[in-house]
């Protein structure tokens, strides 16, 4: 180790994924530069769920004390029919005791990695949009679904639309309950979660032939999110009676990128594998890139072996975990015999052997990038 110490590392985006990498590397002893073209790092998106395999990142950089000042422990996932009714439990925090399971609002976690960024010594510069791509010795895109170093590296990708739109809101919500709570409908299916702080975090997603642009700027008429889960019973009219403020997005499918680097410019994140939201997994992907690409640079001598050996430890695991959230947007929607036959095996299984649906993701939440082999 020690390769990365006085290193010059230019970092393009100041989300998660760039702004845990800038202080991973920073900590190393890396002089790194963040460009970000937000003029500030707004409260923007809404909330996030941190499982232990990205929550063992986040210790690591001395931010465990912090992050469990901002956010809420899970005690897991609850299912529940559109009528309300459970259909299965999944208290995944039961299951590794020593493992923390985490509900927090982005822009509390963006506040925490930012401090330890800056308290790294890293320099992140706002208001500072990037239209040509900087000559750096390492420029690291942490740029998003649109990156342009994605697109330097892989050329111009069209998108699929997957035929689902989804909405997200905040709304005022105490209550004490450790669960992420998902109700399934046909066609359709909402998560609810505590973020802390007085909020709760809500996300419905439709089916629906019509299609809306990517991105969580766009914002849509509370009415319209009202309406798509209208039917829905237990106490999600509750929640909704109390919208104020939705924001909407397409959601597509973008193909992982087949180069993730070229020897000098490398990506991380949505940049490389943007993943459908129905694992919770998008942030925690990005928190675990930048660990192990952090561990590679610093580990390996030679920039060019290090961003190859980033990309062909990380592209399994992203692959796997991308086809996962692509399955479970099935697994959420169905309708007629299938859904009745869906759910009374889920009820059975959660009833009879609690395990199988409990260790379905243990992939998933029990890797350790700390542990990741580097050589």
């Amino acid at each position: 180790m020690g390769h990365l110490t006085h290193r010059d590392i230019t970092i393009i985006g100041a989300g998660v994924a760039g702004l845990t990498v800038a202080a991973a590397l920073a900590q190393r002893g890396a002089h790194v530069r963040v460009l970000e073209r937000a003029d500030a790092l707004r409260e923007v998106g809404a909330g996030l769920q941190i499982s232990p395999n990205a929550g063992r990142v986040l210790e690591a950089l001395g931010l465990s004390a912090p992050l469990d000042a901002v956010s809420v422990r899970s005690e897991g996932v609850v299912l529940h029919d559109s009528h309300g009714r459970q259909v299965a439990a999944m208290p995944l925090a039961r299951r590794r005791p020593d493992a923390a399971f985490r509900l927090i609002h982005r822009a509390r976690l963006i506040e925490l990695l930012e401090r330890a960024a800056r308290d790294a010594g890293a320099e992140i510069t706002l208001d500072s949009p990037v239209t040509d791509l900087p000559d750096a010795p390492l420029l690291i895109g942490a740029d998003g679904l649109h990156s342009r170093v994605r697109a330097a590296l892989n050329g111009p990708q069209t998108p699929f639309f997957t035929g689902q739109t989804a909405w997200r809101a905040l709304i005022p919500d105490g209550a004490a309950d450790p669960f992420a709570r998902v109700f399934m409908g046909p066609g359709r299916h909402l998560v609810s979660y505590p973020l802390g702080a007085g909020l709760r975090n809500i996300v419905g997603v439709m089916e629906r032939p019509d299609w809306t642009a990517e991105g969580w700027s766009h914002e849509d008429d509370p009415d319209h999110l009202r309406a798509a889960f209208g039917r829905f019973g237990g106490p999600v009219p509750g929640w909704l009676a109390q919208l104020q403020r939705v924001g909407v997005w397409g959601l597509f499918r973008h193909p992982i990128a087949a180069r993730w680097q070229d020897g000098r410019r490398v990506i991380l994140g949505d940049a490389v594998h943007p993943t459908l939201p129905f694992m919770a997994q998008g942030a925690v992907m990005a928190i675990e890139d930048a660990w192990v690409l952090t561990e590679c640079l610093d580990r390996i001598a030679d920039q060019a072996a290090a961003l190859a050996r980033y990309q062909a430890a990380r592209a399994p695991r992203v692959a796997r975990v991308v086809a996962a959230a692509n399955a479970n947007a099935r697994n959420y929607h169905l309708s007629g015999p299938q859904r009745l036959i869906g759910h009374a095996g889920l009820r059975a299984i959660s009833r009879l052997a609690p395990g199988v649906l409990l260790g379905k993701f243990d992939w998933i939440y029990d890797y350790d990038p700390l542990a990741e082999r580097i050589s």
